[in-house]
């Protein structure tokens, strides 16, 4: 299998039969995955923050850093796969949205990131249906193109499924 590596802010969709969308250290930034049992399409965004309005040029030059731009612009080269363009008929996983390094919890990113994605995927008329989303631990996500399974992976607790 194949692994097709995401970074912070970064989009893909594929549904290259071997492949596997993958995103490493997942702290309070989120994995939305998607996949479309129609085109056998699966994508995923790795989103930093909430709300592009703190930063419009950084969100023209990576929406994916941000919810508000980076699901519709997964939504977007999806739809290039033969994907509905609202997203329709997806299944959605998320994960990550961790507290790290913020015991007192002051700013909250991962929580607020988990409120404004998934605002946005109810606005588009989706269903979250698993999700593994908070704690304190950072996560590796995959998604294979293969079966549809979303693998998470942390140091210290193993490996599980979504």
């Amino acid at each position: 299998m194949s692994d097709l590596i995401l970074g912070v802010g970064d989009f893909a969709a594929t549904r290259t039969a071997g492949i596997q969308v993958k995103t490493f250290a997942l702290g309070s930034c989120v994995a939305v995955m998607l996949l479309d049992p129609a085109t056998r399409t699966v994508g995923m965004v790795h989103v930093a923050l909430p709300d592009s309005a703190i930063n419009a040029q950084k969100s023209r030059e990576k929406p994916g850093y941000f919810a508000d731009t980076g699901i519709p612009a997964l939504l977007n080269i999806m739809a290039g796969y033969g994907c509905t363009g609202n997203g329709r008929g997806m299944i959605v996983k998320l994960a990550g949205g961790a507290s790290i390094m913020d015991d007192n919890e002051t700013f909250n990113i991962g929580k607020r990131n988990q409120a404004a994605i998934k605002n946005i995927l109810r606005a588009q008329g989706l269903e979250v249906v698993a999700e593994d989303l908070g704690e304190n631990y950072s996560r590796t996500v995959s998604i294979s193109v293969d079966t549809g399974q979303v693998t998470i992976f942390c140091p210290g607790r193993g490996q599980w499924h979504i």
